[in-house]
């Protein structure tokens, strides 16, 4: 078999690292799978072993490679991962978007992944220059998630509006832009969240693209972490009553209607 490389862009393939990300790689997209490494030290243990089950009946290889588990880990306490080929995805025209323009951090990418896919939100676009969404840190952050989603790259804005003009644009910005309770998403049209880079947040002109929003907070603090940023957002577009700027759980929408 080929040498395996130290993780880089160029490369046609990357590592998912550790045994549940390797099983979430299995269950959304298991012909990307290339090969199983383990750690001999760990292999006895009832979660490789499952995993080693899992491949091999799908055909898939497994070798002993601590070495290379420590080298793109980083870490001691990683014991598996699955080497995959990288996939091209195409966005969903109907569904809504995550846009995020500029975004550098690979933790906040990991993060952002894992919460959209949990609010229901599968479609995320990244504005170059952006952090690579199949670096394995990425993908150990979205402990697997980012499988289940559909990423795209886009080398400008302008490509991204090119390619889904349809949407109705939130940009997430601090300066005169509509408190997040009172955005009004017309249920009819597919929206796209908006949000800057990590530092910077969007350019001053985005706020004249479409309906520009400000999540309100005490004003301890500047401004929140993007991540934590995406989260409300797709949250609250995903759940709330905007009208009345109040959210309602199911059950609390079941109460109110007896």
């Amino acid at each position: 078999m080929p040498k395996l490389e130290a993780y880089d862009k160029s490369l046609p393939y990357s590592y998912a690292l550790g045994i549940y990300p390797c099983h979430a790689l299995l269950d959304a997209r298991p012909d990307a799978a290339r090969r199983l490494l383990i750690d001999e030290s760990a292999a006895q243990g009832e979660g490789i072993e499952r995993l080693c089950a899992r491949c091999g009946a799908l055909g898939i290889r497994y070798e002993a490679a601590a070495r290379v588990l420590r080298r793109e880990s980083r870490k001691h306490n990683c014991y598996a991962a699955l080497v995959f080929d990288k996939f091209q995805d195409v966005l969903s025209a109907d569904a809504p978007h995550v846009v995020l323009h500029e975004l550098s951090d690979a933790g906040n990418l990991g993060t952002i992944l894992r919460t959209c896919l949990g609010f229901g939100v599968k479609d995320v676009a990244l504005i170059h220059p952006a952090a690579d969404h199949f670096e394995p840190h990425v993908i150990r952050a979205s402990m697997g998630a980012a499988f289940a989603m559909r990423v795209a790259a886009f080398e400008t804005f302008e490509d991204y509006l090119g390619a889904y003009p349809g949407h109705a644009l939130y940009p997430f910005m601090l300066d005169s832009a509509t408190p997040l309770h009172e955005a009004a998403p017309n249920a009819s049209t597919p929206y796209a969240l908006v949000f800057g880079n990590e530092g910077r947040g969007l350019p001053p002109d985005f706020a004249q693209l479409g309906q520009s929003v400000v999540i309100p907070h005490c004003g301890a603090i500047d401004s929140l972490n993007v991540a934590v940023a995406v989260g409300i957002g797709v949250y609250a577009f995903a759940n709330c009553g905007f009208n009345r700027g109040n959210c309602h759980t199911s059950e609390t929408r079941a109460r109110e209607e007896i």
